[in-house]
């Protein structure tokens, strides 16, 4: 079986709200773009095993989202051993969502290839175990999400036209920086009504509460946003909590030189895009 794990990005970030368990409710909006991971899996005749090619993602096997995706639900259903492949491409520390996709696809796989025939509230629920934007990932329609990012309401946001360009320095940036100095508010615009903002607009409205925090603590990543923008962007901003920063562009653009040390990636325009 053989799937290609997609990555989104957030259009606005607003930290509305911190809540009693110490984590903080938010509101924004998640769009998915064409930057993929490979991950393939083949019955085993001995024990399970797992391969990671491309990025290393260097984490235990307890903390690896596509092994844990398996044995949650292996807990619940009979299933074989398997020889699981992942390729990695998408960048972690991003703000991409990679792994999150990554789990979510191993679970729909796994449902399709042995015919388990979950329906979409059974994924969500054990999608959910693994990670809150994780079941964003089953449907891979744009959505307003809320809470801790677990909460969707479909959006008819549509960049389906533009060319988008991805970003991401060598910089990894921690939960704990990122929630440095976040003061939660109300927003002033409403994300679910994004459909009902141009693009054009998007500049004047949108924020992402995270970028004051880690535009002061890194520079680096403050100047991509201005260079995407001096190079034609209509809309710039930090995806999550960084460190990929993304321009959405009318034209597919150039890409700038002084960018050749960094991953970049542009998602085409594609009006039958689905994952």
């Amino acid at each position: 079986m053989l799937v290609f794990p997609n990555a989104k990005i957030n259009l606005g970030l607003n930290i509305t709200e911190k809540r009693s368990d110490g984590f903080h409710n938010l509101e924004t909006v998640f769009y998915p773009i064409n930057l993929c991971d490979i991950l393939e899996f083949v019955v085993s005749e001995s024990k399970t095993s797992f391969i990671n090619t491309g990025l290393q993602i260097n984490v235990s096997d307890k903390e690896n989202l596509v092994l844990r995706a398996y044995h949650l639900l292996k807990k619940d259903i009979q299933l074989p051993e398997l020889m699981i492949h992942l390729h990695k491409i998408i960048p972690f520390g991003a703000g991409l969502g990679g792994g999150s996709s990554d789990a979510a696809f191993m679970l729909k796989a796994l449902n399709s290839y042995f015919k388990l025939n979950l329906n979409i509230e059974q994924l969500k629920n054990y999608a959910q175990e693994l990670g809150s934007d994780c079941p964003f990932f089953l449907k891979n329609k744009p959505v307003f999400a809320e809470g801790t990012g677990n909460i969707f309401t479909r959006v008819n946001s549509d960049l389906s036209d533009y060319h988008i360009l991805i970003v991401k320095p060598d910089i990894h940036i921690s939960t704990k920086e990122a929630f440095t100095g976040i003061k939660p508010a109300t927003p002033e615009f409403n994300l679910r009504r994004i459909s009902d903002l141009p693009i054009s607009n998007f500049k004047n409205v949108l924020i992402n509460d995270f970028e004051e925090t880690v535009f002061r603590l890194y520079p680096e990543i403050k100047k991509i946003k201005k260079t995407l923008y001096n190079t034609g962007a209509v809309y710039a901003q930090m995806s999550g909590s960084g460190s990929a920063v993304f321009g959405i562009y009318k034209e597919k653009p150039d890409i700038p030189e002084n960018f050749g040390s960094y991953f970049t990636f542009i998602h085409k325009p594609n009006k039958d895009f689905s994952i």
